[in-house]
């Protein structure tokens, strides 16, 4: 790419495609600059350092959180679009969660948009500042553990997920049934490919049924 035709958009968007198929660590300066064909001095008019590049890069994958919000929803339902989208993000791109925790929070400003959005919406559901910044932290959290912890892995392929489900049952079978009943029979369910819609489907209901149930407005 010709250097007068770099945008701070083509950078970001390039980022987002090294740390999808490479990985969050091979974001860095100098093999960006090699993907695009510009010398590191080049990526300098547009991300200062690596820190604001990492932070450009969050700010773009949390865009969306708030995008499509309409205000004129209740504020359950609301709420809910923002963690779906938090959930959906964080399953294409599972390096999100680890991303979040390594940026400048003050230098992204889509990240400051979106948790100021929680706390308002938890706000209008009842919930004082500190207990709004505290739930909006607890969902934040949620939807990492939920795909972290995804059946299978976070980001494995039909072949390695199947082999990993293999093992855990093989693991579970050799327990004694007896003092373990419930992980023995649980075993026989690691046979089948899990629902991984369903899976985030229950997990997100379970985050927000219980926000809803302690909302004081709720």
């Amino acid at each position: 790419m010709a250097p007068e035709k770099l945008t701070r958009q083509a950078v970001i968007e390039r980022a987002l495609k090294l740390a999808d198929t490479d990985g969050l660590q091979a974001v860095t300066i100098r093999r960006l600059a090699a993907e695009l064909g510009v010398t590191p001095t080049a990526l300098y008019w547009h991300v200062k350092n690596k820190d604001e590049l990492l932070s450009a890069l969050a700010d773009h994958l949390l865009a969306v959180l708030v995008a499509d919000v309409d205000p004129n929803r209740p504020w359950n339902q609301r709420l809910r679009a923002m963690v779906t989208a938090l959930v959906e993000q964080t399953r294409a791109h599972p390096y999100l969660s680890t991303l979040l925790p390594m940026i400048d929070k003050s230098a992204a400003e889509e990240y400051r948009r979106a948790t100021d959005t929680a706390i308002g919406l938890l706000t209008e559901a009842g919930f004082t500042l500190r207990e709004a910044d505290q739930v909006a932290t607890y969902l934040l959290l949620g939807a990492a553990a939920m795909v972290s912890c995804q059946p299978g892995g976070a980001g494995s392929d039909e072949e390695e997920a199947a082999e990993l489900r293999r093992l855990h049952r093989l693991d579970l079978e050799r327990l004694p049934p007896g003092r373990y009943p419930h992980l023995a029979a649980f075993a026989a369910t690691l046979s089948d490919p899990p629902d991984l819609d369903a899976y985030y489907s229950f997990g997100i209901d379970l985050l927000l049924s219980a926000v809803e149930t302690m909302a004081p407005n709720g």
